[in-house]
């Protein structure tokens, strides 16, 4: 395919169009760019739709394994000049190659049917993010949820868009691992995680019981609240625990991601 030059190719112009969060939504689809994030994203599975590259990235010792894989799995491969892709990419410094993703429509149940791999007998162990708002906090948490073996995450209404490229980014790849579920109704997510015996956790930066001492090995849905204002007020109706970190320093608080990030080792630490 010959190399496209112009920002006006409708090509081009729609996937401007997919650094709009609604426009994203509406489409199903997302950019991911970088070397190592479209080499995961293909090793994934994860359906690809077109591969878009610089002239210069074709030159560079990665592209052969990503345009073999691209032949074998039937994505398209859209060459653009160095200057579009600059246009395109929301780094500074962009390597070179893109890819174009359609999203998956994950479910609450997917999540509570279990991570494949895990193993049999496994409690359930969930992650909601519940009106968190920093992209790079949220991208770690779905990084962390990853890392210490959780089946999933939740978003509710009023979280950030995890298809942002920032929090795309923080993920790692991870993004491409585990369920991710969307725009959920806190009420509903709540209500119905309990009803199916999953024990809520929040975690508060004082007045909790401090994390280790805590029974963690049951099915689980750790909640991360708002930076600002903690977890929504429809969890406050139905049984939860509160879960505090010890911090024997000077700092007043942890962020959400890095105390998401403690206590979903505490929970993978205690169900090994």
């Amino acid at each position: 395919m010959d190399t496209v030059t112009s920002s006006q190719n409708p090509f081009i112009k729609y996937l401007g169009k997919l650094k709009n969060r609604r426009f994203r939504e509406r489409e199903g689809k997302f950019l991911i760019e970088g070397a190592r994030f479209v080499e995961e994203a293909l090793k994934s599975g994860w359906p690809v739709e077109s591969l878009i590259c610089s002239g210069d990235f074709q030159e560079s010792g990665r592209w052969a394994g990503i345009a073999a894989a691209a032949q074998r799995l039937a994505i398209r491969v859209i060459p653009v000049t160095g200057k579009l892709m600059k246009e395109l990419a929301s780094t500074e410094t962009p390597q070179g190659v893109m890819a174009l993703c359609g999203m998956k429509s994950w479910r609450v149940e997917d999540i509570l049917n279990g991570r494949p791999g895990r193993g049999e007998g496994r409690n359930t162990l969930v992650v909601v993010a519940d009106g968190v708002s920093d992209p790079g906090n949220l991208g770690t948490i779905i990084r962390s949820a990853d890392a210490f073996g959780a089946d999933g995450a939740v978003l509710t209404r009023g979280t950030v868009d995890p298809y942002n490229s920032k929090a795309l980014r923080s993920t790692m790849g991870s993004v491409f691992h585990i369920p991710v579920v969307g725009g959920a109704d806190p009420a509903e997510i709540y209500r119905g995680l309990s009803d199916k015996g999953v024990a809520l956790l929040v975690g508060v930066p004082e007045g909790g019981v401090p994390v280790s001492r805590l029974d963690l090995s049951g099915p689980l849905a750790l909640v991360v609240g708002s930076e600002a204002e903690g977890p929504s007020r429809e969890l406050h109706s139905l049984p939860h625990e509160k879960a505090t970190i010890p911090m024997p320093g000077g700092a007043e608080s942890l962020n959400a991601a890095v105390a998401a990030s403690i206590m979903l080792y505490e929970a993978a630490r205690q169900r090994a």
